[in-house]
């Protein structure tokens, strides 16, 4: 071979690692996505709503599928809570114009004994989506609500277990004594389910606590700046602000700022450096093993990448 041919053939393949670049790195970057099942108690509150907005808006999310979640103890809680919460999820992708997610509705009653699951259509759509799952990558799946639908997946389907990784919103916990306080609202819609979670000793399992989450908090008077002016979804959510009557407490008679549990789970998976993960041993009455603790979360620059991202709609 020339010289002069050596260099053309250098060039040539120069050029075709520059031209075939970015189609790695798309194809990357699609497998770097995280496989996401949501299950939300979205009639709730109203943070289900803002939680989900923002996932669908997540571009490092393969948002598969967002199930319905009961909430029994509620005491505006009617006889189907489970069904008022697939009907909130419909209306979020309607009016976002989302096909491509699933709707699978959930069990509308807790678990009544351990180790006997109550099936549903989620249940059984987090056990087939496992199982479709390619080797070596996990489903995700986040828990904003009772954990009736995930216990229930893994009481009826244990091979699943090496399958899922689990992101749960619940109880309350003291991380310089890990001292766990279970009496909190979505560990109380299904005690069970969470003994289920704690005592599977293989099962990956991260922990938003209420004690953690607590300290994102969003003002009405934001809520308006970023989304009064627009249509569609952002009207709802300004809306389910306004009407939904907080049952908890009598501060803040005008709402004029709001808790947002739910979306912090969802900024700490989004944005994984806005969170502090520490390894802790479970409470002492379950199977004993480490989980996953988010300890600390940076409340300001996730109020700052919520609204970034929202500015999308």
């Amino acid at each position: 071979m020339t010289l002069l041919n050596s260099k053309r053939l250098t060039l040539f393949f120069f050029i075709a690692t520059l031209i075939s670049a970015p189609f790695c790195l798309k194809a990357q970057e699609a497998d770097n996505k995280l496989n996401l099942i949501i299950d939300a108690d979205t009639a709730n509150e109203i943070d289900d709503l803002y939680a989900i907005v923002r996932a669908i808006l997540e571009p490092k999310f393969n948002l598969i599928a967002i199930s319905s979640a009961q909430f029994h103890t509620s005491p505006l809680a009617s006889a189907q809570t489970v069904k008022e919460s697939q009907a909130i999820n419909e209306t979020l992708l309607e009016l976002m114009d989302v096909t491509n997610v699933s709707l699978p509705i959930g069990s509308n009653k807790p678990l009544v004994e351990y180790g006997k699951p109550v099936s549903s259509e989620a249940s059984q759509f987090i056990i087939k989506t496992a199982h479709s799952m390619p080797a070596g990558e996990k489903l995700h799946l986040v828990i904003l609500g009772s954990c009736t639908n995930i216990a229930s997946a893994i009481l009826e389907d244990p091979t699943i277990i090496p399958k899922i990784k689990v992101h749960y919103l619940g109880f309350w916990h003291t991380p310089e004594t890990n001292a766990y306080n279970k009496k909190e609202f979505n560990s109380g819609n299904d005690p069970i389910a969470v003994e289920v979670l704690l005592n599977t000793k293989p099962l990956d399992l991260n922990v938003m606590t209420a004690t953690t989450s607590q300290h994102l908090v969003f003002t009405k008077q934001n809520v308006d700046r970023q989304l009064k002016h627009k249509e569609g979804v952002a009207q709802y959510l300004v809306q389910r602000w306004e009407t939904y009557e907080r049952w908890w407490t009598k501060d803040d008679p005008e709402k004029t700022q709001w808790t947002m549990w739910d979306v912090a789970i969802i900024e700490a998976l989004a944005r994984p450096e806005l969170s502090t993960i520490e390894k802790k041993r479970t409470p002492p009455e379950n199977t004993q093993r480490n989980i996953g603790i988010h300890t600390q979360i940076d409340a300001t620059e996730m109020t700052r990448d919520f609204w970034n991202t929202l500015n999308n709609l």
